[in-house]
């Protein structure tokens, strides 16, 4: 098989691929229609950003315990519970909608349990990924992986988008939703990995903590995960697109759709290039770049009153995240031992969480008290003051050279670990 698809060659990481591309389609398409049918009925941006705070609260609460599960438990079971609790919160959300609504609080209500899946889900589903290859493969796994999320990040939105178009109402999303939430369920049953042996002692509060205290020794980590929260939080334009759809760019249902695809487009051009032609030096300093240029397009997205520049914005800014997301994600998996993935990435999905939900919530905030569009380019403005923050506060951020796991692993890049089984 060819270098570029290397990752392809493990059946257990095609089935969790589809797994993956099947459950963030479905979550998009939700996501879309809640969006839509929430400021319908609201019409206040304050609102949007209520619903990814929602979401976000559960893995704040929880994620301390979602991590030592992940650590505790066998990964692919806590998937397939997951896959179920998934599906059954769409069908909530079908059957308050077909009820009829008069408020938001039920959505709000049932997002709340969206989150808390959500808060076992994402960090397990990261510690389960680098027991599927080789760790040498790795690097390559997470180029294609993440440009299998971004064309599930761009088919999701379109299609959710059109469904609630034509069908005019948000029923039809939901019920698919729910259906491709267990057609995930049965790939994830498919793989076939040996089960490490998990630890059986008692779940102390030391031994829970030990990921947070890990991420705080590791200053490497804690800076490339700490600059995706600070510059993703306050450049998130994403949970004000109904607003820019509906309101300033004046395109529809539809638009609104195509407008939430096309970060994913630019993120899986960006993806697939890397794939072919994988970072092989100064892996900080391109990351710190890409960062930057995420915050310039944000700006850009923010002014523009064009829907065709619009979309050109929202497409770098997809592909300057992309960048960051792969050499982030082979830091933070290659950097920690196996035993503790699960805490480590339940920290890193709370960074996540907090970057894009919390970031949802400060769009909507600033948007109510400045307006959409200065809401925008004042977070575009702050994501280019992290990055200069950062290049100067983690210096060994910003000298990283080659990403571990590579074949021609040396110099800056992160040592590798004793205490890491090389599969």
């Amino acid at each position: 098989m060819p270098q570029a698809r290397v990752a392809f060659q493990y059946p257990s990481f095609r089935y969790f691929m589809m797994a993956r591309f099947l459950i963030t389609v479905s979550s998009e398409m939700q996501s879309v229609a809640i969006g839509w049918q929430v400021y319908n009925l609201t019409h206040r941006p304050r609102d949007l950003g209520l619903v990814g705070l929602s979401q976000f609260l559960p893995g704040i609460l929880l994620f301390l315990v979602a991590g030592h599960t992940a650590d505790r438990f066998p990964r692919q079971r806590i998937l397939q519970i997951c896959c179920v609790a998934f599906s059954s919160v769409s069908l909530l959300l079908l059957t308050v909608t077909v009820r009829g609504l008069h408020s938001v609080w039920p959505i709000y209500g049932v997002l709340l349990l969206n989150g808390t899946v959500r808060a076992f889900n994402m960090p397990t589903g990261q510690a389960f990924l680098p027991q599927l290859v080789k760790e040498t493969d790795f690097p390559n796994a997470v180029a294609w992986s993440a440009s299998i999320l971004q064309a599930a990040l761009t088919v999701g939105p379109m299609t959710g988008g059109l469904l609630y178009s034509v069908a005019g109402t948000p029923v039809p999303v939901y019920g698919a939703a729910a259906a491709s939430y267990l057609i995930g369920l049965a790939m994830i049953s498919r793989i076939r990995v040996p089960v490490p042996q998990r630890p059986r002692g008692t779940a102390s509060i030391g031994v829970i903590l030990e990921g947070l205290r890990f991420i705080w020794r590791e200053k490497m980590i804690l800076g490339a995960i700490s600059l995706d929260l600070f510059a993703v939080l306050l450049g998130g334009a994403v949970a004000l697109l109904p607003v820019y759809a509906k309101d300033i760019l004046h395109a529809g249902t539809a638009g609104l759709g195509i407008l939430r695809a096309a970060p994913g487009c630019g993120a899986i051009a960006m993806a697939i290039l890397v794939a072919n032609r994988p970072i092989a030096r100064k892996a900080g300093r391109t990351m710190l770049a890409c960062v930057f240029g995420f915050g310039v397009f944000t700006i850009v997205f923010g002014l523009s009153r064009n829907l065709v520049l619009s979309l050109g914005a929202l497409m770098l800014l997809g592909a300057c995240d992309m960048v960051s997301v792969i050499i982030r994600h082979t830091v933070v998996q290659l950097g920690t031992p196996d035993a503790m993935r699960g805490r480590v990435s339940s920290v890193n999905m709370v960074f996540i969480g907090a970057s894009n939900e919390v970031g949802q919530f400060e769009s909507g905030i600033t948007a109510e008290w400045f307006g959409t569009v200065p809401a925008v380019v004042l977070g575009g403005i702050g994501t280019l003051l992290v990055v200069l923050t950062w290049a100067w506060m983690f210096p060994a951020l910003r000298k990283v050279d080659r990403l571990p796991g590579s074949s021609s692993d040396s110099g800056d890049a992160t040592p590798r670990r004793p205490d890491r089984p090389h599969r």
